[in-house]
């Protein structure tokens, strides 16, 4: 299959043509939807009178929870989410009421007329405080493997630490939006820009009492997502649904960017304790993590988010005496949610910071000890849950990449300027990544897909993953297209209806492409094989007898391998089937085989297979600002037998890129009342031109087809963010070199130029 196949949306996107749903043509009536949100980050909603605002010039309506028809909650796992308040406030931003009106002139006079009267409590914000009053969300999950208290009294060395991470805003291009429509009856059509239509189908459908079948979402394309629309695009969908059904006219909800950003939720900020112990050579013995969260004011998809940080507590390493505990915080800031990595970037922070101590301690090059200790292929090869680590390629990563980056050479270069300057610091770091595909939640892991055949020859797919710009439909294109042996011009992927694939999985878990690819392709295989049992007979009936194996697809034609009299185009053959009436549609299904796992005892196989890959970073650091460039970025990353390399690189650089974001620039500045301080994009910073490493190296791991998976391809859309550790831990490199590496710096996530100053100036008084 061709490597050069550009994004199916890729014209329309430069061009400005795309429609997104704000850009969808509206019908005349359509009313403007408005949310009335709490000032405050906790008190209690004593009473309001909407009696004045309701006779406003151009309102339609106005809703509280008294007017919501059926349940007045949108959590997904957990009900601990109301769709508008009833009486405990839990954050600033949080619905109070909706109003539907002709523009948002008029929303907003009614909006200054609403009576209320709020009692404000005292909040809590950081987690730290949460974790001193005990507000757990619930109880702290432990996964453990061999036993690290008798490991530890045998260890030459034990270090113990506290790190912490912040959160992120996930920065989509397009805010949350939605619109929608009533129909017929209790009819209902939502255009909705999330993630996962079929959860926003059903929490519509009981906040309007009424069945799945009334409700469709339709999502044609994202405008960016990253998990910011896993969980978080439900709310403006339902809003705007509630509205729409009460006025019986279109409504539309877009929030402005920095409504956006106040309002939802972000990467869960982790405060993470551990201790690890090893030996003389740098051989990781036992390890302890403890990972804290910061959820928020409620559970969206914390407990999930911890699960994954726990299954990557370990990274690339095996370590066989660990325990892992992890715990949910409650705080009133909005809910934090999914974010690319999905706690995974967290778990694999604290066991790399904890190797580049271990190396420090042993005065030992972080990269060796690091690879002395990787998953081997033979032996210590079963993770802290107990999965058996199957493929692993770490270590031919390791050998291509040490010797195309010329790492050691470079190390030497780096200690000699170092030396030589005196405000000037470079420094650079290696980092591994083991990642695991697929949900956690082993049910999760299922896709449906519809084809149709057109009888002039060109097909129309129909599949339960989202586009959000990270080239789904054009990978299910190119799959379609293959299977049929036709151009892919020939091939149309649909959007996303609930209506015609039902019951989908979010568009996560970077399992977009695996899943719903497999489920394309089960539908073409089962069209492909009525097209061969068909033929065999037609071809047969001449005195040749045509064999079903001898049938191929290729070329835009069906082409009997025993016969060349046979050979006809696709087109033809089509409406051969058609007019024998034979179905040229035909529904496909994937589960993810041999998943399982046991909450109780945290053991099983999550995951289907692993990602491998190694990023190596350098920085030059002036450390009399803070401000770093990075100067080279190596990655080398396995993406099984890619099928379409320039989407993949893409993928790679720009999560590498939003995880430098993470780990640099990105910090989230709440004041002690619960209001975010930097909420827009003069005061948030994200990753800029300038953040791009001056060279920037990134190859795909070659002949290392993947197994049981479409195409023998593997997934990538999360694994690469963590790349984006190498800068920093090449950051904490430059800085230690202050002191000539004499201690550890006190540098966490995101490491601002602020910070780096402040650890600069903490290695300085402790020369």
């Amino acid at each position: 299959m061709p490597n050069k196949i550009v994004h199916e949306s890729g014209n329309l996107h430069v061009t400005g043509k795309a429609v997104y749903i704000d850009d969808i043509n509206t019908p005349s009536n359509t009313l403007h939807g408005f949310i009335v949100t709490s000032p405050i980050a906790k008190g209690i909603l004593k009473s309001f009178d909407l009696s004045d605002a309701l006779e406003t010039p151009g309102v339609h309506a106005i809703l509280s929870y008294k007017d919501i028809p059926g349940q007045n909650q949108m959590g997904t796992i957990v009900h601990d989410e109301v769709i508008l308040v009833e009486k405990d406030i839990e954050f600033i931003g949080q619905g109070l009421f909706i109003i539907a009106a002709d523009n948002e002139h008029c929303a907003l006079n009614a909006k200054a007329k609403i009576k209320m009267e709020i009692e404000e409590l005292e909040p809590v914000i950081s987690l730290e405080d949460s974790m001193k009053l005990g507000l757990k969300l619930h109880d702290t999950i432990v996964m453990e493997s061999g036993n690290i208290n008798t490991e530890f009294a045998k260890c030459d060395h034990i270090i113990e630490a506290q790190i912490e991470n912040g959160g992120q805003e996930h920065w989509y291009l397009e805010t949350q939006v939605s619109l929608a429509i009533p129909g017929e009856y209790d009819e209902i059509k939502i255009y909705s820009s999330t993630q996962h239509p079929s959860e926003t189908q059903a929490l519509i459908a009981e906040a309007l009492h009424v069945g799945k079948h009334a409700v469709v979402v339709e999502t044609r394309r994202l405008g960016g997502a990253f998990g910011g629309k896993e969980t978080q695009a439900n709310n403006v969908a339902i809003w705007a649904s509630l509205l729409a059904n009460k006025t019986q006219k279109p409504v539309k909800i877009r929030l402005f960017r920095d409504e956006d950003q106040k309002i939802t939720g972000k990467r869960h900020p982790f405060l993470i304790n551990y201790k690890i112990g090893f030996n003389n050579d740098g051989i990781i013995k036992a390890y302890f993590v403890d990972f804290n969260a910061n959820a928020g004011y409620s559970s969206d998809l914390s407990m999930a988010i911890l699960a994954r940080a726990r299954t990557h507590a370990e990274n690339a390493y095996f370590i066989p005496n660990i325990r892992i505990e992890s715990t949910a915080w409650k705080t009133n800031i909005p809910s934090n949610t999914a974010f690319r990595g999905f706690g995974g970037p967290q778990g694999i922070y604290a066991i790399e910071d904890a190797m580049e101590r271990v190396a420090l301690k042993l005065g030992k090059e972080p990269a060796e000890i690091k690879y002395k200790n990787f998953y081997k292929h033979d032996i210590n090869n079963t993770t802290p849950y107990g999965e058996i680590v199957e493929n692993n390629r770490i270590y031919t990563i390791w050998d291509k990449i040490i010797e195309d980056s010329d790492y050691y050479s470079r190390k030497k270069k780096i200690n000699e300027f170092n030396k030589n300057n005196e405000f000037k610091k470079r420094g650079i770091a290696l980092t591994p990544v083991k990642f695991g595909i697929s949900f956690n939640t082993p049910f999760l892991n299922q896709a449906g897909s519809l084809v149709n055949i057109y009888t002039d020859g060109t097909v129309l797919v129909n599949h339960g993953g989202i586009e959000m710009g990270q080239g789904l439909h054009t990978k299910i294109g190119q799959i379609v297209a293959d299977e049929f042996g036709i151009s892919l011009n020939k091939v149309k992927v649909n959007a996303t209806i609930t209506s015609t694939v039902p019951n989908t999985s979010a568009t996560a878990a970077s399992s977009g492409t695996d899943m719903n690819g497999m489920a394309a392709k089960n539908a073409a295989d089962k069209l492909i094989a009525r097209f061969k049992e068909f033929l065999t007979k037609h071809w047969s009936a001449n005195t040749y007898k045509c064999q079903p194996e001898n049938i191929i697809f290729k070329d835009n034609k069906v082409i009997d391998l025993g016969n060349d009299l046979n050979n006809i185009e696709f087109t033809e053959a089509v409406n051969l089937l058609y007019l024998d009436r034979i179905s040229l549609s035909a529904q496909g299904f994937y589960k993810t085989p041999n998943l399982y796992f046991n909450n109780e005892t945290q053991k099983g196989r999550p995951f289907h297979y692993f990602v491998w890959g190694i990023s190596i970073s350098e920085v030059e650091l002036d450390i009399l600002t803070g401000r770093h460039k990075i100067l080279r970025t190596d990655i080398l990353h396995d993406t099984g037998h890619s099928f379409n390399e320039n989407i993949d690189i893409g993928q790679i650089e720009g999560a590498f890129i939003q995880g430098v974001g993470w780990c640099t620039s990105e910090e989230m500045k709440w004041d002690k009342k619960g209001n975010l301080l930097n909420h827009s994009p003069d005061t948030y910073k994200i990753p800029g031109i300038r953040d791009i490493p001056e060279i920037f190296n990134v190859e795909l791991l070659k002949n290392a087809p993947n197994p049981n998976t479409i195409k023998q391809s593997k997934a990538v859309g999360e694994p690469p963010f963590i790349h984006g550790l190498s800068v920093f831990f090449a950051i904490k490199h430059a800085t230690a070199a202050v002191n000539d590496h004499k201690k550890y710096p006190n540098l966490n996530i995101p490491a601002t130029h602020e910070k780096i100053i402040l650890a600069i100036d903490e290695l300085k008084n402790n020369k």
